[in-house]
C-alpha cells in the first residue's frame, strides 16, 4: 500500500510541475520553465515505474 500512495505522490507532483511549467512559459521564463518541465517528466516517471 506504501508503495502506490508514493507513486501517487510523485504522480501528483508531476501534474503540479507541469501546471508550473505551463505559468513559466505564460510569463516568458523559458529557462525557469525547462527546468520545471524536466522535473515534472521525472516525478511522473518515477511515479509511473514505482506503481
Amino acid at each position: 500500500m506504501t508503495d502506490n500512495l508514493l507513486a501517487g505522490v510523485m504522480v501528483f507532483l508531476g501534474l503540479f510541475l507541469g501546471g508550473g511549467v505551463f505559468s513559466l512559459a505564460k510569463q516568458g521564463l523559458k529557462v525557469g520553465a525547462a527546468i520545471c518541465g524536466l522535473g515534472a517528466v521525472m516525478a511522473i516517471t518515477a511515479g509511473v515505474l514505482w506503481w
